[in-house]
């Protein structure tokens, strides 16, 4: 079942997400849904903050970059309870973008290595050391995990231009191909 994506100014965007048992209730189903409804919108990666589950859970599939990244041909994984442990390496700026904020990219610096421990979807724990664009996808969903959105790493003159379009956003005065849960059209 595709799953409808909080837009940018939802709460449970901006909180840091609990670690979760493998008995947490529909968890195999809740995986399923996110795959579908990040393929349904065209996405590399989804946390289950962007659902409106503030739980340490993202699937990234980052195959669609392996013209340009071939480290990510086939690179398809479920992270549960991740926690980076390190990150090394000079920052490198990147375009990114982000499905809770559609029709908006921005140059964002990050480290290019990073070290994570997580569990996958059969909770197996894994320690494992990713660089390049790999470790930028799995920073940009972890920083999910962690209440933040890349709009929150850039600087804080570019974020005040950028002001009216992500209020647009918040309203839903946004085109945009998939459901989206859009907080200030809740309030009214």
């Amino acid at each position: 079942m595709i799953l409808p994506i909080v837009a940018y100014g939802h709460p449970t965007l901006k909180k840091v997400a609990q670690d979760i048992e493998s008995s947490y209730p529909g968890l195999e189903k809740l995986i399923e849904d996110m795959w579908e409804t990040m393929y349904g919108a065209n996405g590399v990666g989804l946390a289950a903050p962007q659902v409106n589950k503030s739980i340490r859970l993202f699937v990234i599939n980052a195959t669609p970059y392996a013209e340009e990244y071939p480290e990510t041909n086939g690179f398809k994984k479920v992270f549960i309870n991740a926690h980076i442990l390190e990150e090394a390496g000079e920052e490198i700026e990147i375009n990114e973008g982000c499905l809770s904020l559609p029709g908006m990219s921005e140059e964002v610096s990050r480290k290019p290595k990073i070290v994570i421990k997580y569990v996958d979807e059969n909770f197996v724990p894994h320690e494992e050391t990713y660089e390049g664009f790999i470790a930028r996808v799995i920073q940009h969903e972890y920083d999910h995990i962690e209440g933040v959105l890349y709009v929150d790493r850039i600087t804080p003159f570019r974020r005040m231009l950028l002001k009216g379009k992500l209020r647009d956003i918040s309203e839903g005065k946004v085109d945009v191909e998939y459901r989206m849960i859009f907080p200030a059209l809740r309030r009214k």
